[in-house]
């Protein structure tokens, strides 16, 4: 098959890419318990970067402490850490590949807070505890949002001082940002809240400090979630902004200096249609022990994951939901919606590697490219495959979601047994090879 058009550089204003292929933001427990970056982290990048993506998104890199997922995450919150992802960009430009920080604040949705956020309530819009997990939290005092304004100005300006090709604010998913754009979550009433335009303030703060902090001329992309539907799980999660309002919120954010909108689904992680494919319950079982005890309800979700006879029940309606989309190119709907209001670059995410697909997505303008995840840690090299005319890996990516669910508290990697002929072994193998020794001679 002609792939050509996937292999066409895209240009963004302060940006060229080599081609339409991106690794999305995909999180691993690859560092240091305090935030500091590891040689596996720059060992995890560079497997992407050598298989052909033109760009890597990075995964979650808190601005603070108190923003982050859960410990083991590089952060990007004070200047020491400037020489790691510096080293790590210096790593990936190795093989003609751009590096774009996800800049992140988890607000409420912080799965496992660690030794120092023990003891203190998360900061969110709002007060009202995360529905799926019964994450508990604290609206944020105006004073407060100033300074996470900051934050993210500062990381920014870390990113471009260390040499890399960008950022990218996690403006989807549940995390901070969406704590304040949805309607689902934020029952503000002061100037953060209420309106659409008061309830996207606190991402428009956010870019116009980066855009001072770093000038015009470096790279600034947000990935929005653009249908903003409720999680399906539980009974207290309702539907948000509606379609309309989101690319509102596109035209606001194009309008304040970024130069590209990354489009997703889902005001809440995980949700049904976001990572879409399988549910692979055994693993949930046995891996949201790490985290149950984060949020009031986290107890009550194991005992429905444990018993098998209750599973029926709760993954009726989650994979009910799943069921009304398809598993690759999700939201390319949405991100078709997206490209009619915006003049910037569409980046799409959502399961792809079919390579008929993601040229169906670029040549009839659903976006300009695609961001890629799970099949590239099935496939590092899907790009070098999809350059050779291959349509398909030979083993291509099932959507099983193992690789997700055991990220919580194993290394991640393709937890696929099948996909190594049932050969246990091999597949741990594969896992841990971003763990070779850094040479201390």
């Amino acid at each position: 098959m002609d792939n050509a058009i996937i292999f066409q550089p895209l240009k963004f204003k302060n940006l060229e890419v080599k081609n339409r292929l991106f690794r999305s933001s995909i999180s691993g427990k690859f560092d240091n318990y305090d935030g500091s970056g590891t040689q596996t982290r720059i060992n995890w990048e560079e497997k992407f970067a050598k298989g052909g993506v033109g760009a890597i998104i990075s995964s979650f890199v808190p601005v603070h402490l108190e923003g982050r997922v859960m410990p083991n995450y590089a952060m990007i919150h004070n200047d020491d850490t400037i020489p790691f992802w510096r080293a790590v960009g210096k790593k990936v430009h190795e093989y003609d590949c751009k590096y774009i920080i996800q800049l992140s604040h988890c607000g409420r949705q912080r799965d496992y807070p660690g030794v120092e956020n023990h003891k203190t309530l998360a900061f969110s819009a709002t007060g009202k505890r995360d529905p799926v997990h019964g994450l508990l939290c604290q609206p944020m005092t105006v004073e407060h949002i100033q300074k996470v304004v900051d934050y993210f100005a500062q990381g920014a300006r870390r990113a471009q001082e260390a040499g890399l090709d960008g950022v990218e604010l996690h403006s989807s998913h549940g995390y901070l940002f969406t704590q304040f754009l949805s309607s689902a979550v934020n029952d503000r009433k002061d100037q953060y809240g209420g309106s659409l335009e008061n309830r996207a303030r606190f991402l428009l703060e956010v870019i116009r400090a980066i855009r001072k902090a770093v000038g015009p001329d470096f790279h600034l992309q947000a990935k929005l979630s653009i249908l903003d539907v409720a999680n399906a799980l539980s009974p207290f999660d309702k539907p948000g902004n509606t379609l309309e309002e989101s690319l509102q919120v596109c035209r606001w954010a194009e309008a304040e200096g970024v130069n590209a909108i990354h489009a997703s689904i889902g005001h809440i992680f995980p949700h049904p249609l976001m990572p879409p494919g399988s549910t692979p319950q055994d693993e949930m079982n046995w891996c949201y022990g790490n985290i149950m005890a984060s949020g009031v309800g986290g107890y009550l979700n194991y005992t429905m994951f444990h018993f098998k006879t209750l599973r029926r029940i709760i993954f009726g309606f989650w994979n009910r939901v799943k069921k009304t989309r398809p598993v690759e190119g999700v939201c390319l709907d949405e991100a078709r919606e997206v490209k009619k209001v915006v003049k910037v670059p569409v980046i799409c995410t959502g399961g792809f590697q079919d390579g008929s697909l993601i040229r169906k997505a670029i040549s009839e303008g659903y976006c300009d490219g695609v961001s890629i995840a799970r099949p590239l840690i099935a496939n590092n090299d899907l790009p070098k495959m999809l350059q050779r005319g291959q349509d398909q890996a030979e083993r291509p990516c099932s959507f099983c979601n193992r690789c997700l669910v055991n990220a919580v508290a194993n290394p991640l990697g393709c937890y696929d047994v099948r996909r190594f002929d049932g050969d246990h072994d091999k597949m741990i193998q594969q896992v841990m090879t971003v763990f070779r020794p850094t040479n201390f001679s």
